[in-house]
């Protein structure tokens, strides 16, 4: 009786009497995932795809800080990512997605009409708040979804739109050669307020609401310190680690961090109860990391393995061995196969089975690099996989978070997801970037990867994965023992 009480005030809060779960494809359903689908592609041109008109941007603003221009609108994401995914269990999940791409828009926007550096970071900033689409329309699926098909959905929504990021590519440069960089920023924003139009008119809004409110200070504490520590890191090299900047973005960060754990723990509604974070939890976030860290990292490696020729006699490079355009295409391919795999995987054995399997897979064709970096078919081959490792590893890692949460947290826990994704690319990213620098070798002239550098490079980001390996499989075992007992996702599914 009190359930049928609570579903009648749902009901008349939003306005809708259609509640139950889709349980198999339909026109509806098909029709959302498009949609969120396509969400997920705003993502990528808020926060990568500005990386290819980069050069143009930094002699545009007459300025060398690449790290301002690009890494602004990451940091900016993992500062969004937990205060968005509050908000949408409070006030629903459809509404913060529609907020979050005007947000995005808004940012593009004074980036492509910024007069200077000063102005285009704000509108980066704001373009960071695109990154929370990722894990809130993951949340919106396992809304509206039984879990069993949610899981393959999930899959879909967060790596189909993988494809036609390639494809966006080579039409921005050419946008970008006829009519400046500034194309791609408007480009974006136009992007943008269809795909938030869509949502409004598609994305049924979640009947499942948290009770509270939005702790601000707590969300501004997490999020600013874990920007000012990575901040530091991201912009340490182009600024110098000593500099006043670098090290007030750490000690500010730091101390953010320090003063949002011991506020949290003892406020009644904090943003984060780091009390009630369970140990499968902890679990998932640190595999994420290393495995997202380590892939990211191979990704930025195998970018500069392809500009060296073997000629070099240097022991690496894959230069004139053919089309190294597919080295960077190989891994969106990837990708999109790997996601819906996973789904499908997970909904058979389980989220957290499959997350193992992937970190498995990549461990080995991280391995596999240290014969890639000169073999360009050994390349193309370990670069497919390594994308079905991440589209496996995004997919199964969201599910894995999302299958551990309560309905009405489901968008906080999931942003926790994504933020460790952003802080594992940044640190592994600057990992590799500095044992490069460490180990690079004068060639007739000029400074270069040494081959010490490269095959180093690979093995940290093998070890990585690794560890990733082992954690994933104690997170099976830990997990074994529920296999007994209906899960929560099949108590949801059976009813």
């Amino acid at each position: 009786m009190r359930r049928t009480e609570e579903s009648l005030m749902r009901q008349s809060r939003t306005g809708s009497t259609d509640t139950a779960p889709h349980t198999r494809w339909n026109g509806r359903l098909i029709g959302l995932v498009a949609v969120l689908a396509l969400v997920n592609f705003v993502v990528d041109s808020a926060i990568t795809a500005p990386l290819v008109v980069l050069p143009e941007m930094l002699d545009h603003f007459g300025t060398d800080q690449a790290g301002w221009l690009n890494a602004t609108a990451m940091l900016a994401g993992v500062l969004w990512a937990p205060l968005l995914g509050r908000s949408a269990d409070i006030h629903g999940k459809r509404r913060v997605l529609v907020l979050t791409l005007l947000l995005s828009c808004a940012g593009a926007l004074l980036c492509a009409v910024a007069p200077s550096v000063w102005v285009f970071v704000p509108g980066r900033v704001l373009q960071g708040a695109a990154l929370a689409a990722v894990f809130l329309s993951v949340a919106i699926v396992r809304g509206v979804c039984a879990p069993r098909i949610a899981m393959i959905i999930v899959g879909i929504v967060t790596s189909g739109s993988a494809v036609l990021n390639i494809a966006s590519r080579f039409l921005i440069e050419e946008l970008a050669k006829e009519f400046g960089f500034q194309i791609l920023f408007v480009a974006s924003a136009l992007v943008a307020v269809v795909m938030a139009v869509c949502v409004h008119k598609v994305v049924p809004e979640s009947l499942t609401r948290t009770p509270g409110r939005i702790d601000v200070g707590g969300a501004l504490l997490l999020g600013g310190g874990l920007a000012g520590v990575l901040g530091h890191v991201s912009l340490g090299p182009d600024l110098g680690w000593l500099a006043a900047g670098p090290l007030a973005l750490l000690a500010g960060g730091v101390a953010a961090l320090a003063r949002w754990f011991l506020v949290s723990s003892r406020k009644p509604d904090p943003l984060i109860d780091v009390r009630d974070i369970s140990r499968p939890l902890v679990l998932t976030l640190l595999v994420v990391f290393l495995s997202a860290g380590s892939y990211q990292s191979m990704l930025q490696l195998v970018s500069l393995i392809g500009d060296v020729s073997a000629d070099q006699q240097l022991g690496y490079g894959l230069a004139d061995q053919g089309s190294v355009a597919l080295l960077l295409a190989a891994p969106g391919v990837g990708v999109t196969l790997g996601g819906p795999v996973a789904g499908w995987l997970a909904a058979r054995v389980g989220p957290a089975s499959t997350l193992a399997g992937a970190i498995m897979l990549g461990t080995v064709v991280t391995i596999g690099m240290f014969l890639g970096a000169s073999r360009l078919p050994v390349a193309l081959c370990c670069g497919l996989l390594l994308g079905i490792t991440v589209g496996a590893l995004g997919t199964s890692g969201f599910n894995m978070a999302a299958g551990l949460a309560t309905p009405e947290r489901q968008g906080i826990v999931t942003s926790l997801v994504m933020v460790m994704v952003s802080i594992g690319a940044v640190v592994m990213d600057f990992v590799g970037a500095a044992v490069l620098k460490s180990t690079a070798a004068v060639v007739d002239g000029e400074t270069t990867n040494s081959a010490t550098g490269v095959f180093s490079y690979i093995g940290i980001a093998s070890a990585a994965f690794a560890i990733a390996a082992v954690l994933a499989v104690i997170l099976v075992r830990s997990t074994r023992p529920h296999r007994d007992s209906p899960s929560p996702d099949l108590q949801r599914d059976a009813v």
